[in-house]
């Protein structure tokens, strides 16, 4: 089930002319604060807003006749379930997706416009792993996890390709980390293409879960983390992403919410860009001085942008002290 450099150029071929190659951003005030040459890789143009559509796209693409017949099934608090259903409408493929009734409703609102059947559960007494199994047992469906998947991680990877594609060799690659499926994939195309290159994933400390099993060694858990990033709201790590985080990552590291809420601010005003909390993590660990880039040239995924609006009024009033603009 491990993934390779090849499978990551076999997913950029069959997402050619269906993801868009989102643009890479530099900024002077950027580079000014932190020493070093910083590129952005903006996922948060991506199609529905992020990442995710990569991996679902390709995984969907490969699925056998009778499968897409049958159609899918996904559980996501929002970006992963938008990405299905969105790539499900263009595929002609039927989408059934399992989010928390607590989702932001932004991304429930999306994934219905995309024409996906949704169906709720309660992220504090039931498994989203638990009622999607049940759905696709009862319907036929086949069920696309959000990170844990050859294809998805695959997908996910091509984002770095196109990174290293466009700027060249970097000394470091930061990338938000969740379930590991981005942060996966990102290491190997990074490690085929610039020797060198040292790849640091950024969580959430509420959802340290990934940070804490890298310095183990072991698989740990996080119940249901308490984090404006929803995108990392992940309880662990994967079977198949841990693993592979272990053998190609160089380093994780957890940045705390207020940092993570001021550095998402500062990005939307200074640099113009919608971005959700999640999608800053990686530039957070950057722009707050817990890497040391002084000279350095430094890649950060910017993983999404669908940032429910109401709740961007309570990070406002949490963060604009803290700004200082």
């Amino acid at each position: 089930m491990s993934v390779t450099f090849s499978d990551i150029e076999s997913a950029a071929q069959i997402l050619n002319g269906h993801a868009h190659r989102t643009p890479v951003l530099t900024s002077g005030t950027v580079d000014a604060l932190t020493g070093a040459s910083v590129f952005f890789k903006c996922e948060n143009y991506q199609r529905m807003g992020a990442f995710k559509f990569r991996g679902a796209f390709n995984a969907l693409s490969r699925l056998d006749d009778d499968a897409k017949r049958r159609g899918v099934v996904a559980f996501s608090s929002g970006n992963h379930a938008q990405a299905v259903a969105l790539a499900g409408k263009l595929l002609g493929i039927p989408a059934t997706i399992v989010m928390p009734t607590d989702a932001p409703q932004v991304k429930l609102q999306a994934t219905k416009g995309y024409g996906a059947r949704v169906v709720t559960y309660n992220r504090a007494t039931d498994s989203r792993e638990a009622v999607a199994a049940e759905v696709a047992s009862k319907d036929g469906l086949v069920t696309i996890p959000p990170f844990d998947h050859p294809h998805i991680i695959a997908g996910q990877g091509t984002a770095a390709l196109e990174l290293l594609q466009d700027v060249g060799s970097l000394d470091y690659l930061l990338v938000p980390c969740g379930g590991g499926g981005l942060l996966s994939g990102s290491a190997i195309a990074a490690k085929a293409m610039s020797p060198g290159i040292k790849v640091i994933g950024v969580e959430p400390a509420a959802g340290d879960d990934v940070t804490r099993g890298f310095k183990l060694k072991t698989l740990q858990t996080c119940k249901n983390p308490d984090t404006i990033a929803d995108g990392a709201r992940t309880e662990s790590a994967g079977a198949i992403t841990f693993p592979l985080i272990l053998s190609e990552v160089d380093d994780v590291m957890a940045v705390p919410d207020d940092e993570l809420v001021h550095w998402t601010l500062f990005l939307m005003e200074r640099m113009k860009m919608v971005i959700e909390p999640t999608g800053a993590l990686g530039a957070t660990a950057l722009l707050s001085g817990r890497l040391a880039a002084q000279g350095k040239r430094v890649g950060v995924i910017v993983s999404g942008g669908n940032v429910d609006l109401f709740s961007l009024t309570g990070y406002l009033n949490r963060g604009r002290d803290a700004i200082g603009l």
